[in-house]
């Protein structure tokens, strides 16, 4: 049975949902290597909405925004985040991961990469640097199902 939509896309979450079901499984194990690596939520969700800003992933952002509002995010950090080196919004720690998580979604830019890592290190730990390089990839890898299914953002129903 194929899971095709109104799109014209299959949900590849739908069509091989062994595959996806491990890809969630993966997200739950890098959720628990951040929070144990000392990651608040607000970090892994700044992380989560810049790289879905880099892919242009409407779902993600859609998703992500209202995680990040949950744990606490202001509506003026996430309005600039993709602007985030031309503020003084972010702490020096925010400012590392989302270096180094853009390195992560843009591998070929080695130059940036290497400034990124270096940029890590100085503000991170080895265990919150390996975490954010875990979040950025894992993140990555659902932007991918979610832009190539073309998963829809819907209006929700006003309460």
């Amino acid at each position: 049975m194929t899971a095709l939509r109104s799109t014209g896309r299959t949900y590849l979450d739908k069509q091989s949902p062994t595959a996806y079901q491990a890809l969630v499984q993966a997200a739950d194990a890098v959720r628990t290597t951040a929070a144990d690596a000392g990651l608040d939520r607000i970090l892994v969700e700044l992380v989560n909405l810049r790289v879905s800003q880099l892919n242009g992933c409407a779902y993600c952002l859609d998703v992500h925004t209202r995680a990040a509002l949950r744990a606490g995010e202001t509506t003026r950090r996430l309005g600039v985040l993709a602007a985030w080196r031309d503020t003084e919004l972010f702490t020096a720690r925010e400012r590392a991961a989302l270096a180094l998580a853009e390195a992560t979604t843009r591998p070929a830019d080695a130059l940036a990469q290497e400034r990124a890592y270096a940029e890590a290190r100085e503000a991170l730990s080895d265990d919150e640097l390996s975490a954010v390089i875990w979040v950025a990839i894992t993140i990555n890898a659902f932007n991918r199902v979610s832009i190539l299914s073309k998963h829809p953002v819907r209006e929700t129903p006003s309460r």
